[in-house]
Order: structure tokens, then C-alpha cells, then sequence
């Protein structure tokens, strides 16, 4: 049973992290009056969707192809323009890495290690 509740603050913290630092991140999207303009953005969306089905249905086929398809697809959406990283404070960040470290801690090992 203590597991469990381990496990299940871990989710709860990791889970806050990654809504603490999601906070300062816009994602926008606009009209492009060339065709070509919206190329990056095709392509991350492409490219996020291919690696994310290869990571979750065809991990043992495709191997680390998802992950460098999410690579991919993360540096295109910066290259399109269409993400937009607003100030943050110092504390903020600090809160919201911690949260994101410890709960990982806790889902993966089951413990904190300092």
C-alpha cells in the first residue's frame, strides 16, 4: 500500500512540474501567405505524430526512431515560430524543476536520492 502512495505523490509532483514550467510556454499557429512558409510547422506536426505512434505501438520495431522523430519535430516547432517562452522567475523554475526531478524519483525508484 506504501508503494502505491509512493508512486502516486510521484505522479502528482511530476505532474505539477510539468504544468509549472508549461505555464510560460505559448504555442501559436498563423496563416502563411507562401506555401512554403508553413513547412516547419507540416513538419513538426508530422514529425510529433510519427514519433509518438512509433513509441507507443512499434517500440520494438522501430527502436530510437521515435525518439529522433520527437527530436525532430521539437526543433521544427521552434523553427517555425510558433512558440513563444515567456519570463519566468527564478523561484518559479526552481519550484517547478524540483517538483518535475523528485517526482520522477518517486515514480521510477520509489524513493528520493540526494
Amino acid at each position: 500500500m506504501t508503494s502505491l502512495l509512493i508512486k502516486f505523490i510521484g505522479l502528482i509532483l511530476f505532474i505539477t512540474g510539468i504544468y509549472f514550467l508549461g505555464q510560460n510556454i505559448i504555442f501559436t499557429t498563423g496563416y502563411y501567405s507562401y506555401f512554403y512558409r508553413g513547412l516547419p510547422a507540416t513538419g513538426s506536426v508530422l514529425a510529433l505524430m510519427s514519433g509518438i505512434l512509433s513509441l507507443v505501438f512499434f517500440r520494438p520495431q522501430t527502436g530510437n526512431l521515435g525518439w529522433i522523430l520527437l527530436g525532430i519535430g521539437i526543433v521544427l516547432v521552434f523553427l517555425s515560430g510558433g512558440v513563444i517562452l515567456k519570463p519566468t522567475s527564478l523561484w518559479n523554475f526552481l519550484v517547478a524543476f524540483t517538483a518535475l526531478a523528485v517526482g520522477y524519483q518517486l515514480l521510477s525508484r520509489g524513493r528520493i536520492n540526494f
